[in-house]
């Protein structure tokens, strides 16, 4: 069995402790079916907005060639954006851009851009100026991160995660946010952190700690620049696979599997689906919408967060056991 429930009597309470082996094979970790509740939520993908909905809007993403960014683009050029993605990878950035522009029949540009450089990100900026202007929507979606316990954990590894996501969100938001207060344009700002930004998170300290920081930045800017014009928002996503993010946080496939029983909905989230909440909350249908922190993650936070949310594995018989112990209990 998965999980193996033990009921011990202690003096007139009573105690339900259940044991679960994540490394270990099982069963339930092996079982190749979804859980039966999958089928009520379905993930939909198709692009939720109407269309033109950023007609004559620029957009810039970071980190847009690949998985959830490339996602998020596809779906802004589809509703008409121009889009401007950046990664310090050119050839793929160059790649996607080829294929979403052939796909939606709208340019989407690329500049070339290491976040964790303030000089390099004030030539990207001046590069996109020349190619669209200053853009009406910015996501900050790069990242980096990798599992590891942390005392194994080196200053470079700490330094590497928090230049790209801290520093580098900082920087491209400063950046970009100071030439648009300078010529008076307001825009929507995005970043996309993680559920475990607000609680923290053993073996991924650099990730959870630069998180955290970036959704102060986010929170304190919306507070601060809104008479700019700025709005400042933030997604928490649960898992969703890609195949860059999984390749280091899941390298053996087992997590996968174990998350899945975490997750009330029963399944991972879909490139898609963020990629409509992010084109929502950027665009004119969520102008009252700022400093707003919105998880995204099937249920996984309030089902880990909840003291007794371990007993969803304890069986019928098993709650008759328990009741009856409970009805037996004498005194206060």
């Amino acid at each position: 069995m998965a999980a193996a429930s033990v009921f011990v009597r202690r003096g007139t309470g009573l105690r339900v402790s259940v044991r679960t082996s994540w490394l270990h094979s099982s069963a339930a970790l092996q079982q190749s079916s979804p859980p039966p509740q999958v089928k009520f939520f379905p993930a939909a993908e198709g692009v939720m907005l109407p269309t033109g909905s950023f007609k004559d809007r620029v957009a810039f993403i970071t980190g847009g060639g690949t998985g959830l960014g490339r996602a998020m683009t596809t779906t802004l050029s589809q509703l008409g954006a121009q889009c401007v993605i950046a990664s310090r990878k050119l050839e793929v950035l160059q790649k996607t851009a080829e294929e979403i522009s052939n796909q939606t029949g709208n340019k989407v540009h690329v500049v070339q851009c290491d976040v964790r450089d303030p000089q390099a990100v004030s030539r990207c900026v001046d590069q996109m100026e020349t190619l669209t202007g200053l853009p009406d929507v910015v996501i900050n979606n790069a990242a980096g991160n990798f599992v590891c316990p942390s005392e194994r954990l080196s200053l470079n590894g700490w330094k590497s995660i928090t230049d790209i996501v801290l520093n580098g969100t900082a920087f491209i938001t400063l950046e970009i946010g100071k030439r648009l207060i300078q010529n008076q344009k307001g825009a929507s700002f995005l970043a996309i952190t993680t559920i475990y930004a607000e609680s923290g998170s053993g073996f991924v300290v650099p990730s959870a700690s630069a998180k955290a920081g970036v959704e102060a930045l986010y929170k304190s800017l919306a507070a601060e620049w809104g008479r700019y014009g700025h709005r400042f928002n933030i997604i928490q996503p649960g898992p969703i696979k890609t195949k860059g993010a999984f390749s280091r946080l899941d390298p053996t496939g087992v997590f996968e599997k174990s998350m899945l029983g975490r997750i009330p909905v029963g399944r991972l989230g879909t490139p898609g689906e963020i990629a409509n909440l992010a084109a929502y909350m950027s665009s004119d249908y969520a102008t009252w919408m700022s400093g707003a922190v919105i998880r995204f993650d099937g249920g996984e936070y309030v089902s880990m967060a909840g003291e007794f949310n371990e007993l969803i594995k304890v069986t019928p018989d098993q709650w008759k056991i328990m009741e009856a112990m409970i009805r037996s209990t004498k005194g206060s």
